[in-house]
């Protein structure tokens, strides 16, 4: 969804948030297909990374073709394959640091844009298209070595149920564990009508047979059988810090907590490439 309404976290009832709330239920009374549509657009446009950022050097870029359209590939680097996937409204240039970074340990650093994000196709993003696509990835690697998410990228790769990913370690970056609670109480924090955001759900529901309530990528977490690794800031705004606590408590998974690097900086800093050796290392 929109990053507007996504990342606001305000939690007091007010004005502004009651007119959203009556807006959208009277649109939705007068003329519910619009309103249907421009619910879509608002809830699962995301924003396109703007910034011009200095690419590595040797970094090779690829589309390649999936069920959700043309996803551009960005490769750094010889080896063994690391799969890099982005949150929501972020893109594949937030990991030219750690790309370089793994590229310098021996192995391929693999990282994608995801629907609607970065230089990849598709109007509107959601979870479930996200992890259509993140398959359509894996489907043409051979062999991975192992996969490293960020935010909502982590419930993408922990959702996935495909065959490479299978005993594969993981390195999460503060992870929304709690997608399906952390979605549904931001738009209700958001005044938006809970009403149309339970019309397009479902719609994305019907056409990928992938309902809300399935989602859960803590216990997908809990299953998952090879090494993880999360790096979580405890101050992180926008990704329970709470819930990698909880996932830490598995035998299997190890929390890095940092402070003052907040749910971005984190994706560029010393902590995040240790990890990265950890993981390697165990």
């Amino acid at each position: 969804m929109s990053s507007k309404i996504y990342f606001k976290q305000g939690k007091r009832f007010n004005i502004r948030r009651g007119m959203i709330n009556l807006t959208t239920r009277l649109h939705h009374t007068v003329a519910p297909n619009h309103a249907r549509k421009v619910a879509r657009d608002l809830l699962l446009t995301p924003e396109r990374e703007q910034r011009a950022v200095i690419e590595p050097e040797g970094l090779i870029r690829r589309h390649i073709e999936t069920a959700e359209g043309k996803m551009m590939t960005y490769q750094l680097g010889t080896g063994p394959t690391w799969i890099l996937g982005h949150g929501w409204s972020g893109s594949s240039s937030q990991f030219y640091s750690l790309m370089e970074h793994i590229a310098a340990c021996g192995y391929t650093a693999l990282a994608f844009d995801n629907p609607a994000h970065g230089e990849s196709e598709g109007q509107h993003g959601h979870l479930p298209g996200f992890v259509k696509a993140f398959d359509g990835i894996l489907d043409q690697q051979s062999s991975i070595a192992g996969v490293v998410a960020h935010s909502m990228g982590g419930a993408m790769v922990l959702e996935s149920r495909h065959p490479l990913l299978q005993d594969k370690p993981i390195l999460l970056v503060a992870p929304v564990l709690n997608y399906t609670e952390n979605l549904v109480n931001t738009v209700k924090r958001s005044g938006y009508s809970m009403k149309l955001f339970d019309e397009v759900v479902g719609e994305i529901a019907d056409t990928y047979q992938y309902s809300l309530d399935s989602i859960d990528p803590l216990s997908r977490l809990k299953e998952h059988p090879a090494a993880t690794v999360i790096v979580h800031d405890k101050n992180d705004r926008f990704a329970s810090f709470e819930y990698s606590e909880q996932a830490s408590e598995c035998e299997h998974v190890r929390l890095v907590a940092t402070e003052g690097l907040g749910h971005g900086r984190i994706l560029k800093s010393a902590p995040l490439r240790d990890a990265f050796d950890l993981l390697i290392n165990r």
